[in-house]
């Protein structure tokens, strides 16, 4: 796991195959995703964790979860109709995946080990508003999945896509192993459309604004 600073306070962690965030508001820390199982030590150590934030059910988002979790006793927050999935009670539908994004598939999910189930604390739909970085809202973007969530903190322009949307090159485009490609690309607009300062992406390099 690598770590780089984003904008002070922010931090984004890269694991092998994707990334995620942490955002401190004082002593504390909201972790954004967690990268696939492995990493919870070195998730913890950064300090006192405060909340785990999913954007979806994917192993290379939610694999770190469970082991982070029972480490730093903080609340896990999933979309309700991702939490099933994250917990183990259901499968997770696979993707479909299109001719022009099958080699890349193919290279990239045998890197994923499988998630460990994880308990889902709180659940969360369109509107709701977390307790950190000034209000954080929960944004319901599908297409990616069904319930991928985005959190977006207004107060200081920051944007968490999850895997809706990613960088390629410095410019945002829309992510790809789809559930939905149509529903993706309303959910890509609604997100680019609110025009962050920071966008921080599931993959690729976050896209800072010097604006």
């Amino acid at each position: 796991m690598e770590i780089t600073e984003v904008v002070p306070g922010l931090r984004m962690l890269t694991f092998p195959v994707g990334q995620a965030y942490a955002w401190q508001d004082g002593d504390g820390l909201t972790v954004v995703d967690t990268g696939t199982a492995g990493h919870a030590e070195r998730i913890a150590a950064l300090g006192r964790v405060d909340r785990i934030v999913l954007t979806h059910f994917h192993a290379d988002h939610t694999g770190s979860a469970a082991a982070l979790r029972g480490l730093t006793g903080a609340p896990v927050v999933a979309h309700r109709a991702e939490a099933p999935v994250v917990r183990g009670d259901v499968p997770g539908p696979p993707p479909v995946v299109p001719p022009e994004e099958r080699e890349l598939f193919d290279r990239v999910t045998p890197g994923v080990p499988p998630a460990p189930p994880c308990p889902v604390d709180v659940e969360v739909d369109e509107g709701d508003v977390l307790d950190f970085g000034g209000g954080a809202r929960v944004l319901s973007v599908p297409g990616h999945t069904d319930g991928s969530i985005a959190i977006h903190l207004p107060a200081h322009g920051v944007l968490f896509t999850g895997d809706t949307v990613a960088t390629l090159e410095g410019r945002a485009i829309p992510g790809v192993f789809n559930l939905d490609r149509p529903r993706l690309l309303r959910s890509v607009d609604r997100l680019l459309g609110l025009a962050p300062r920071v966008l921080c992406v599931g993959h690729g390099s976050p896209l800072v604004s010097r604006r």
